[in-house]
């Protein structure tokens, strides 16, 4: 995770920790291709890692990267005017223009329209992780509290059988592939209309 978290003030690093890591890795086959959220602290270590200031993960292109992790800034960024609904649109955007296979890591949030827009209706499949608080590396270093919200990983891709398997161990999955090109989040007056 990159700059724009603002869960904590003092820290703008918040590194996946190393089991999921472990596991995104076993997934993708050994490697991960890109992590458009990098930051100097990381241990992802994708072939190819976007990095403020220099790379925007944002404006730069996915195209061409068939794995792709990220672990986005949860919080605001005000500089670039951006928050993780920007980072979920690219996504789903990215799996369908250039059939990448991508995981995030995210807070779960289930009733925003961010998640009603780029997860429901786009992702194939949520793990809903079984830690209650997650404790991400701080600046490079693991102990620090856990995370204020429960997190998921997602996933946009068509290997949602592999994904069960591997990620079985780390949450709950979901395959929430029947959802896909459905839109989601009716609001109450249309479904009033609807429904007569």
């Amino acid at each position: 995770m990159s700059a724009g978290r603002t869960v904590n003030a003092q820290s703008q690093s918040w590194g996946t920790p190393q089991k999921y890591i472990i596991a995104i890795k076993h997934f993708f086959g050994g490697s991960i291709a890109l992590d458009p959220c990098s930051n100097e602290y990381s241990i992802v270590q994708a072939e190819m890692e976007f990095m403020l200031p220099q790379y925007d993960g944002l404006r730069e292109s996915w195209e061409g990267y068939q794995t792709i992790y990220m672990n986005p800034p949860y919080g605001a960024d005000r500089e670039r005017g951006t928050t993780i609904k920007n980072w979920l649109a690219k996504c789903a955007s990215t799996h369908h223009e250039h059939n990448s296979e991508i995981l995030a890591l995210v807070p779960v949030a289930t009733n925003t329209r961010h998640w009603k827009q780029s997860v429901f209706g786009e992702a194939s499949a949520i793990c809903f992780l079984y830690d209650t608080r997650l404790k991400f590396l701080e600046n490079g270093n693991g102990g620090g509290k856990g995370a204020p919200m429960a997190c998921a990983m997602v996933y946009w891709g068509k290997d949602y059988d592999s994904f069960y398997d591997i990620f079985i161990n780390y949450g709950a999955v979901v395959d929430i592939s029947d959802l896909q090109g459905r839109e989601i989040g009716e609001t109450r007056n249309q479904m009033q209309l609807a429904f007569g």
